[in-house]
């Protein structure tokens, strides 16, 4: 299920577009499964259309999605590059946190157990 925050900061569009590509990455949406279309999205979620062409304009810049003129817009079979950069930003995150705590105090074996215990837990 596609959803949106409105008390998230990020635009709609952003919220939209880093839903389905969790979803596409997460293997909820198959490779080649037909999105909505714009019209039938915006009608469902009571959203601009404009602003689900423009998520969907973003997906297929980033290569989760591709389209087909006449037939709509369709999952990406390869979402390798698109995965590779999802693990690329969760990685800097990592360690832009992992540097904090190190400057707040944190001993680097309480933050390894801490780790592990988010890991775990899926």
């Amino acid at each position: 299920m596609i959803t949106v925050d409105y008390k998230d900061k990020r635009p709609i569009y952003e919220q939209l577009a880093a839903n389905i590509s969790e979803m596409a990455l997460s293997g909820e949406l198959k490779p080649d499964e037909q999105l909505p279309s714009v019209r039938q999205l915006a009608v469902a979620m009571s959203i601009n259309p404009n602003t689900i062409a423009r998520a969907y304009g973003e997906l297929e810049r980033r290569g989760v999605i591709y389209s087909v003129a006449g037939k709509g817009s369709f999952i990406n079979s390869d979402l390798s590059a698109v995965a590779d950069e999802q693990t690329k930003k969760a990685e800097d995150k990592l360690r832009l946190f992992i540097r904090e705590a190190k400057k707040s105090g944190v001993k680097k074996e309480r933050i390894f157990e801490i780790a592990g215990e988010e890991y775990d837990r899926g």
